[in-house]
């Protein structure tokens, strides 16, 4: 990534899975746009991203009576998969869209204050060249940089 993007990857941070919550917390307040990127697998994030959410977002901190910290920060959800965009939807093999399913994250983003901007996906990952690797990344960067997110426009 370029410009003023602070790269946390969770299972490095913390292989044993001991969330550092204060670390954390102050991680987000440093920071406008927060985006969850991670392999979309049985219809939701690892296991980590989800205990980091359970722990970080404290009552009180991120939502209900005080919790107000991260409002008005913007919410991206980064996701690859492995089946084709054409499988999420309706009448698909996985009958819903990639939308349908992030909504617990859309709603996350609701009950913290925060603005859900349009997902990026990038579906059928197996069968991505390096060419169009490379592609998706320059896409994704200014996606996560700049006004894209804003207007909603992401890549598949």
């Amino acid at each position: 990534m370029r410009g003023n993007v602070t790269v946390h990857r969770l299972y490095e941070a913390y292989p044993d899975e001991k969330i550092d919550i204060a670390s954390e917390q102050a991680l987000l307040l440093a920071h406008d746009r927060i985006v969850l990127q991670f392999p979309f697998f049985w219809y939701s994030s690892p296991s980590l991203l989800k205990k980091w959410m359970d722990e970080v977002f404290e009552f009180g901190w991120a939502h209900g009576p005080g919790g107000v910290k991260l409002n008005g920060k913007e919410l991206i959800i980064a996701i690859s998969s492995g089946g084709s965009p054409s499988m999420y939807q309706a009448g698909g093999f996985h009958n819903y869209s990639y939308g349908e399913l992030l909504r617990p994250f859309q709603q996350t983003a609701n009950l913290t204050g925060m603005i859900y901007r349009s997902p990026f996906v990038i579906g059928r990952i197996r069968e991505v060249s390096d060419e169009q690797l490379e592609k998706y990344a320059a896409e994704y960067a200014d996606y996560v940089e700049g006004e894209k997110a804003l207007s909603g426009t992401t890549s598949a």
